[in-house]
């Protein structure tokens, strides 16, 4: 063989295995996380979405690519992020709390795996849980549901409180119903409560000299996708104000909240990657139930009770899951 057609067969041979290589890698499937937050308030639950995704075989980078779209706090700009993954045409779209309403309103075939804090029947997002029907399932948190628990543990710690502020976000679909469920947890153990609604940061401060100035005992947050995007500033104004507060999730109390009950979100997270798993292998939305949490995390920071003043019960330290000191 002459060294001339050597070399086109060569160069021919490498021509064939670059559009082999770039053929796979059109075909690798991408999954769309939409989210409000942030990278850094996330990193947790993209590492376990990401363990979620390995479980069903997929690993990034090697058979999967994400793509990231992060909202940074500012919930306005997630319709223009959603409607941005369904120009990139994703295979899934998986979304954060708050997110998922864009998602819906973007994606009319496009699977979606939901992460929500809400019951996903009640806002309309499915069908129902065993039947989500259409292109939408997912894990349901269900935080508001357990806000009754939430103020009895509030009470067993700050018993003494006859007064008990309660902060809900005012941009929330589920506001009105968390509020009644406060106010008959309340009427269950003789509490009153004052209730503020906050929707910016502005107004969460405004909440705290309220609740100060009137000598609440201590403090509930409503679960909200919002709130937890600026934990950070909610947490300092406690601390500021020598408040007890009880939040929603343990990542609340790992930023020096005093303490939290909740489902585990980062196992949720591992769930919804499993979930988008599947999808990607075929399974239909529409036929895998929405999931709910199983285990319920009671957190205390011990630091933080001595840093306002306030000694936590025994008995009540007894039924923590973890004691932060």
């Amino acid at each position: 063989m002459r060294r001339r057609q050597f070399i086109t067969l060569v160069g021919g041979a490498a021509a064939g295995w670059s559009l082999a290589a770039s053929a796979q890698q059109r075909a690798m499937p991408v999954v769309g996380f939409l989210s409000p937050s942030s990278p850094e308030l996330a990193k947790n639950f993209v590492s376990a979405i990401q363990q979620g995704l390995r479980d069903a075989g997929f690993v990034e980078g090697r058979n999967v690519t994400i793509e990231y779209r992060w909202a940074h706090g500012d919930f306005s700009r997630l319709p223009e992020l959603a409607t941005d993954l369904v120009r990139r045409r994703v295979g899934v779209i998986l979304t954060a709390p708050r997110a998922q309403d864009a998602a819906k309103a973007a994606a009319e075939t496009i699977p979606i795996v939901f992460v929500i804090g809400a019951d996903p029947v009640r806002v309309g997002l499915v069908a129902s849980l065993n039947r989500p029907g259409g292109n939408r399932t997912g894990i349901a948190l269900l935080t508001p549901e357990i806000l009754a628990k939430r103020f009895g543990l509030l009470h067993d710690v700050v018993p003494y409180a006859a007064v008990i502020g309660v902060l809900l976000d005012s941009g929330s679909p589920t506001e009105s119903f968390q509020l009644q469920e406060v106010q008959s947890a309340a009427n269950s153990v003789g509490r009153t409560i004052r209730v503020v609604s906050a929707g910016s940061e502005t107004e969460i401060d405004a909440a705290f000299v309220t609740f100060a100035r009137e000598q609440v005992g201590a403090i509930m947050t409503a679960a909200s996708a919002y709130f937890s995007s600026v934990r950070g500033g909610i947490v300092e104004l406690a601390a500021r104000h020598r408040l007890p507060v009880i939040y929603e999730l343990r990542e609340w109390t790992e930023a020096g909240g005093l303490m939290s009950y909740g489902p585990n979100l980062t196992d949720a997270y591992r769930q919804a990657g499993v979930y988008t798993g599947r999808v990607l292998k075929g399974e239909k939305p529409a036929d895998l139930p929405v999931m709910l949490p199983t285990k319920f995390e009671f957190v205390i920071n011990l630091k933080t009770a001595k840093t306002i003043g306030l000694t936590v019960p025994g008995d009540v330290l007894s039924i923590a899951d973890e004691v932060i000191e």
